[in-house]
Parts: structure tokens; C-alpha cells; sequence
């Protein structure tokens, strides 16, 4: 139902009644022409139904006849100048209602004037006169006659006077600020509601007003108490108040909105007609452009289509608008990518081996491997490009390798860092419709480079992490994958981009942080550390000329020749790379540019004194084999992430219970090397020539030095178990041997990883032999025997040879 307050002083105003639905609009009468009025009310009256309107007394409306019934009713009652009874209906959709579809409560009325309308239907204007309550039905043809008894109005007495003018009054202001409010009252009405001065009849024309439910009004009509009457009508009232604020407080805003929004449209037409009448608008200009641009690309028809509806819905939106940016951006981004653009292969092989070798020293298996694939490139005509991982220590020329393949090959060069990379959207992107949404970092990536076939360098691969963003890892896992790297999905373009073509090459550090479905999907390719042979001939070649024009010293000044390089090596850098002896270089080379700017002497040739007094103390000492005189001393060989080490492994007896105790930072694996070594000796001991008591009378205890670094891994097996025997045979251990290797129960030895680094570790500490796993025997044959000349190899599969090899007869001091 609408809630607005309607008030009229029309007198001719109609509205549908006992034959039809809508509300009537009522109107005023003299209220003192009922006092002057002596004509007695009969008992029996006929009664008239209304449709969903209630009579008050007082009150004048209109009401239109329909029923055959009522039309006969007001023609009698015409004739007769006398009275009737007016009921509403309970259920204002009956037709014919019968005597209990009727309320027993309703107004007699009188009849001032019959009106023949325009259409040829019969309008009455009536006026109620008093309450009455109908006490039974006397009769139902031609209409409904009933017998009445006419109820009179409990008007207040005494103290409730004042309270009841308080009423009153309410009832005008609220009627008043009503009047106000709803646009769809004429002003006159307020001057009608002024002039009212029957306390009794303004409440009565107040409620037949109001927009109550019929049902409402009816119990209002039946409240003989007219102070209650017009306390519920004042309840009724305050709502419709509070309500009206809040519709104009809405109305008030959404119009505010609405100019705000029309003055925009009409301020854009202008600015239309004007760049028009000027040439053409710059949001048509750029939407032409990219018509043109897309003529020239080389996509699909798939991606053709696409395109055209994302460019046709640009260009119904309106560029005020948030969503315009966005939509932009998206074609754009689909516009600037090299869809099937693809940069033409150098497949002279010379001239990449040229390049390889120019740019990096060594690394022959990576080299190799590149100049395959350009091979099979060059006879097949078409490949899908591999994955490459290059795994090794730092600071070896993994990363630098990129860019010298790219060159090799003829190809673009992108890098992207993953350290630390934990969102999927990183590597996928966000779907456009996010404010701020872009594409994932490989197809922001291939934009960058310009074609769908550079070479792309996925750095750090091992320190990508996981998070709730998801895992990037598992994303990367379709761009990895040759088989599937062709119909590549990024969120933010919905359409499928061809990687295959692109050389992904991987770096890392180690490969135990990886996934075991990511190492799947790539070729690995170990980038081992350089022996000091290697990195004087990359210190030479490479990093000393880098650095002399860096620091601006003309080439020829000063000269650093190999004893002086492979000094700085030894003493102030310990990695298997060469990143910190390019840092070392750079340092000596500020300290002689100070002395070159201030006019001072250098000497041309740099020498060990030179080094010393520009680079100060050595920082390293270098790690050297040990004497032989104490048993239960042993020199083992470790891999970390920056190279191979010399590791010192030592044991004692003691009085005791047979007890083991281990220290030095070790891990489980190594703890448990430990445990192996001594449940070894003790199941061997006649073939050692012990006595087997002796593991129930002294305790064990075997320490690793450098307890400060935390260490782990099975390779110190066979070291473990030449310090225990060593200890309880007394014998002493062959002089400048090292040895690397796994152990089992059964006394096999098991092959080990990182074996350049650790024979590299060993040549610097001055070892002469080594003891190997014979399984590791492929590892050292890749070493360029120049290198490893001067060392001796032996390799076992048993403990007891490994033994023999280690153990003189010589007894140790005690």
C-alpha cells in the first residue's frame, strides 16, 4: 500500500467504493450540520456495503455505484431524504458479500448529492452522521436492512481535558508536517486542517485521511473513547512522519546523484561534440590506433576474435568510468604480446662455441649441451626447446651463463628472480577482474623481451617458498613442462599463450629444496666449483680487465701476474665460485686507484708484499693436513653449498662401560655413521685383532672440530670407522691421506656426492691420496686430469680394503 498522506478540498473528489479497490480521497464537511440536523435516526436502516473504505462521522467522500443492489438502495433512500447504514466489507474482493462478510460496527449516512458521470456511472457523495453498532439483519432483499443502535462518543471530563487538547494538537502538527513533506498534497490542505475546529471531527477526518489499513481504521471507528482514538491516530501518525523524512532524505540524495551523473553525461557530450567538431575524440583516436596495430599481429584466429570483442567492449564503455581502465589495460596487454613472433636462430656452431668459450672458463658439460641442441636445431628444423637446470655453488657463472646462450643463439635475454617468491598469482597472474589485476610474471616477462622464443633465465628455482597465497612451485609446473607448455593459462589474459618455443634454463643451488615433480621436468646440469688453475685463468681473463675499467686504471698500469692471483685465493677467499675473489679484486684495485689519483708510485708487477699491505691480514688460513702422530685422527672430505672442506673426525678411549659419546654439531645421518662404524668393529674385531672385551671396558668418544657449524650427511662413514679402529688398534694413520664414502652394517661402501669439491678441498690441504667408493670412479674421470695429476686414487667397495689402505703398522703415541 502507498503510505502517503492524502488530503483534498475538492469537492468533487472521487475515488472507488463499495464496488471497487482503490482508497477514496475524502472530503470536508460542516460538522455542525449533523447538530442542526433534528431528523431522529430510525432503529432499522439499510445497510450499504463499502469496499475497502471506512465512513467516519463527519466525514464526505464520493462514492461510485456498481451493484444492482446498492443502485436501488440510494434511489429509496434518495426518494425517502432519510438515512442509511454504511458496513464495510471484511474482504474487499467479494462481489456479492453476504451478512457475515460484513464488520458490525459502521456510520449511519446521508445522502447529499447523486452524480452521473462522463462515463455514464453513478457517483454519490455522502456524509456520515453517527456510529452504530448493527445488531442483526432484518432483511437482504432488494438490499440488506438491519437493525441499529447508535453509539455515542466517550468525549473526556475532569483532568483528562488537558490531556485530550494535547492530542488534538499533536494530531494538527503531525498532520501539518505531513501536509509538508508529501509533494503530492496541494498546500490548501493545510488551511482546511487549521480551520477545523471539532476536536471530534478532526480526528474522525484525520483517520479517514491517513493511509491505515482498512482494518486499523476500522478498530479506530470502534474505540468509543475518543482520547484513545486519537492516541492510536498519533502513534500512526509519528511512523508516517519518521517514514516521510527518511523516503525525502533517500529522494533527496538519489536526485543529488542523478544531477551529479547527468551533469557528467552532458559535460562528456559536450566535450564529444567539440573534439569531433575538432577532428576526433582521443579515446576514438586510440581505439582506432589498436584497430590498426591489431592488423599487423600474427595470433590465431581464436586469440583475432577475442580481441575484436574485448575492443568492441571498450569501446561502448564510457572512459569516466573505474571498469574503462581495466578493460583498457587488458587489451593492451593482449596487443603489445609477441603472439607468434619469434627472433631467427644463429646455427653457426663455431661461432657459439666462440662465445661460450669467451665468456666463461670451463663449465665444458653445460657448453656441450648447448651446442647439441643448436645442433639437432640446425638438422631438424624444429625442437621444443629444453628445460635446463644448472645446479652447483655460488658464484660459478649459472646466472652470467644466460645472457652468453642468448648471445650464442641469436635470441632474446629475460631473467626472473624466484628467491622468495610464495604467491601463485606471481607466476600465473590475477584474473582481470581485480582492481590492479596484471598478468603473471612469465608473460610480463615475454612481453618484455618482445618474442615467443628468448631465452629465459628462472633464477634461484630452489628458494621459492610456499604460503597461503598457494604454491608457486606447482605453478611453474605447466611452464616447465614441454609437453604441456604450449597451451600455457595465465589468469589475467584467459587465453592460451605457446611457451614451447622459449629456452627456459633453471639455477640452483641445490637441488634438495626443489620438488620431486618440478626436477622431473628438467634437465640437470651440475656446475661444479673451480679448482685454483680454473680461477686464475677466470681472474685473468675475465674479472681483473672487468674491474680495471671499472675503476678506471688504463690497461698496462699495473699487472697482477698468477702467483700473485693464486695468492689472493688461497688467503682471502674461501668459496668454490669466484664471486667473492671478484669482490677481493675490486678491493685491491680501489686501494691502488687512491694511490694512482694521489700521484703516489705503484709498482706495475703487484706481488704477495703489494697484496698484503693493500688487502691487510689474511683472512683465511689455509685448511692443511694434520700430522699422523695421535690415533683416532682422520681426515674425511664434506660438500657445502660454497664448496668442498677438509673434515677432521677424531676419537678417544677412555675407562668405562663401553659407553658412545658424540659431539660436534652433528646431525641424525652422521650420528647414525657413528653408531654404524663402532657395531662394525665391534661384530669385526678378531679380523682387527681386538679383543672383544675391550668394547664392554672403554667408553667411546668421537668428535667432529668446528662445533659451532652444524654438520650432516652419510659421507663421513668410512672415516668414522679408520678413527675407531685407528684408536683401538693404536695404529697409526697413513700420512696426507683423505677419504669420503658411505658405510653399511655389512661393511659396503656406498658411493657419495659432490665429488669435485671435495677432491678440489683436498688438493688445497696438500693430500696426496684419496679413498673413494669405486662407483665414484665416473665423478673423478670427468675432472680435467691436468688437474688432479699429482693425486693418487684408490677405490674400495669394503670396508676391510679401506682399512688396509689407511692403517700402518706403526704404532701412534699415546
Amino acid at each position: 500500500m502507498d503510505n502517503d498522506f492524502k488530503i483534498s478540498i475538492d469537492p468533487f473528489g472521487l475515488s472507488d467504493n463499495s464496488e471497487n479497490d482503490s482508497e477514496f480521497i475524502p472530503i470536508i464537511g460542516d460538522d455542525m450540520e449533523q447538530d442542526n440536523d433534528d431528523q431522529p435516526i430510525p432503529e432499522e436502516l439499510p445497510i450499504l456495503p463499502l469496499r475497502n473504505t471506512i465512513l467516519f462521522p463527519g466525514v464526505i467522500i464520493p462514492i461510485a455505484i456498481g451493484r444492482e443492489k446498492s443502485h436501488q438502495l440510494i434511489k429509496d433512500v434518495e426518494k425517502s431524504k432519510g438515512y442509511f447504514g454504511a458496513l464495510t466489507q471484511m474482504d474487499y474482493k467479494i462481489d456479492d458479500p453476504g451478512v457475515n462478510d460484513l464488520y458490525k460496527t459502521g456510520t449511519v449516512a446521508r445522502i447529499i448529492k447523486i452524480l452521473q458521470m462522463p462515463d455514464n456511472s453513478t457517483s454519490v457523495i455522502i456524509q456520515g452522521k453517527k456510529r452504530f453498532k448493527l445488531e442483526e439483519m432484518t432483511g437482504e432483499e432488494p438490499y440488506f436492512m438491519g437493525r441499529i443502535s447508535v453509539l455515542d462518543d466517550i468525549e473526556p471530563e475532569g483532568d483528562k481535558t488537558r490531556e485530550f487538547e494535547a492530542v488534538v494538537s499533536s494530531l494538527k502538527d503531525l498532520s501539518l508536517s505531513l501536509i509538508k513533506q508529501s509533494p503530492n498534497v496541494p498546500p490548501e490542505a493545510s488551511f482546511a486542517i487549521r480551520n477545523i475546529e471539532s476536536p471530534a471531527f478532526l480526528i474522525n477526518y484525520v483517520a479517514s485521511s491517513s493511509d491505515i489499513p482498512v482494518k486499523e481504521k476500522q478498530k479506530l471507528l470502534e474505540t468509543h473513547d475518543l482520547k484513545e482514538r486519537g492516541m492510536r491516530l498519533v502513534e500512526y501518525l509519528v511512523r508516517e512522519v519518521q517514514l516521510m523524512e527518511i523516503k525525502n532524505d533517500i529522494q533527496s540524495k538519489v536526485k543529488q546523484d542523478m544531477d551529479q551523473q547527468q551533469r557528467e553525461y552532458l559535460l562528456h557530450q559536450q566535450m564529444k561534440t567539440i573534439q569531433d567538431e575538432l577532428g576526433s575524440s582521443p579515446v576514438e583516436q586510440e581505439i582506432k590506433e589498436m584497430e590498426k596495430s591489431a592488423s599487423d599481429k600474427k595470433w590465431n584466429e581464436s586469440v583475432k576474435e577475442l580481441f575484436g570483442k574485448e575492443l568492441e567492449k571498450l569501446r561502448r564503455l564510457n572512459p569516466a568510468s573505474g571498469e574503462y581502465s581495466i578493460q583498457y589495460n587488458y587489451v593492451q596487454t593482449l596487443l603489445d604480446l609477441p603472439w607468434n613472433e619469434y627472433t631467427k636462430d644463429n646455427f653457426d656452431l663455431k661461432r657459439a662455441r666462440k662465445i661460450l668459450n669467451r665468456d666463461h672458463f670451463g663449465l665444458e658439460n653445460v657448453k656441450e649441451r648447448i651446442l647439441e641442441h643448436l645442433a639437432v636445431l640446425k638438422l631438424k628444423g624444429d625442437l621444443k626447446s629444453p628445460i635446463l637446470c644448472l645446479y652447483g655453488p655460488p658464484g660459478v657463472g649459472k646466472t652470467s651463463l644466460g645472457k652468453s646462450v642468448a648471445e650464442a643463439l641469436g635470441r632474446q635475454y629475460v631473467r626472473m628472480s624466484l628467491g622468495g617468491v610464495h604467491d601463485e598469482a606471481e607466476i600465473r597472474g590475477h584474473r582481470k577482474t581485480y582492481i590492479g589485476a596484471m598478468p603473471g610474471r612469465i608473460i610480463q616477462n615475454i612481453n618484455k623481451s618482445g618474442s615467443s622464443n628468448p631465452v629465459f633465465i628462472l633464477d634461484e628455482i630452489d628458494k621459492i617458498s610456499n604460503s597461503f597465497h598457494g604454491d608457486p612451485g606447482s605453478a611453474l609446473l605447466e611452464v616447465l613442462d614441454p609437453e604441456q607448455n604450449s597451451t600455457f593459462h595465465d589468469n589475467f589474459l584467459e587465453v592460451d599463450f605457446d611457451l614451447s618455443k622459449v629456452m627456459f634454463i633453471a639455477t640452483a643451488n641445490t637441488l634438495n629444496t626443489i620438488s620431486p615433480p618440478l626436477l622431473d621436468r628438467m634437465e640437470l646440469i651440475n656446475v661444479s666449483g673451480y679448482v685454483l688453475e680454473e680461477k686464475v685463468e677466470i681472474a685473468r681473463r675475465h674479472l681483473i680487465p672487468q674491474q680495471l675499467e671499472n675503476h678506471g686504471i688504463p690497461k698496462g698500469t699495473v699487472t697482477l701476474p698468477k702467483r700473485t692471483i693464486g695468492y689472493i685465493i688461497d688467503h682471502y677467499t674461501r668459496e668454490s665460485g669466484v664471486r667473492d675473489l671478484n669482490k677481493t679484486i675490486a678491493r685491491l684495485l680501489r686501494k691502488i686507484a687512491l694511490k694512482l689519483a694521489s700521484d703516489e708510485d705503484v709498482k706495475k708487477s703487484i706481488g704477495v708484499s703489494e697484496v698484503k699491505e693493500f688487502l691487510g691480514v689474511e683472512k683465511f688460513s689455509k685448511d692443511t693436513w694434520q700430522d699422523n702422530r695421535f690415533a683416532g685422527v682422520v681426515t674425511g672430505l664434506a660438500w657445502t653449498a660454497a664448496g668442498g672442506e677438509i673434515l677432521f673426525v677424531e676419537s678417544s678411549l677412555s675407562k668405562g662401560k663401553g659407553r658412545l659419546t658424540l659431539t660436534g654439531n652433528l646431525g641424525e645421518v652422521m650420528k647414525e655413521s657413528a653408531m654404524l662404524a663402532l657395531e662394525y668393529l665391534k661384530s669385526h674385531a678378531q679380523v682387527l685383532g681386538l679383543d672383544e672385551d675391550i668394547f664392554d671396558e672403554r667408553n667411546v668418544h668421537v668428535h667432529v672440530p668446528e662445533g659451532a657449524i652444524p654438520k650432516d650427511g652419510p659421507s663421513a662413514g668410512i672415516t668414522m670407522v679408520t678413527s675407531l679402529a685407528s684408536s683401538f688398534t693404536g695404529r697409526k694413520v697413513k700420512s696426507r691421506l683423505a677419504m669420503t664414502g658411505e658405510i653399511t652394517l655389512r661393511g659396503k661402501v656406498l658411493p657419495v656426492g659432490g665429488i669435485k669439491e671435495k677432491i678440489l678441498a683436498a688438493r688445497r690441504a696438500g693430500i696426496h691420496e684419496l679413498i673413494l667408493c669405486k662407483e665414484n670412479r665416473k665423478d673423478v674421470e670427468e675432472i680435467n686430469a691436468e688437474y688432479i695429476s699429482e693425486l693418487k686414487f684408490n677405490y674400495v667397495d669394503d670396508i676391510q680394503d679401506v682399512l688396509n689402505i689407511a692403517l700402518t703398522d706403526e704404532k701412534a703415541e699415546a
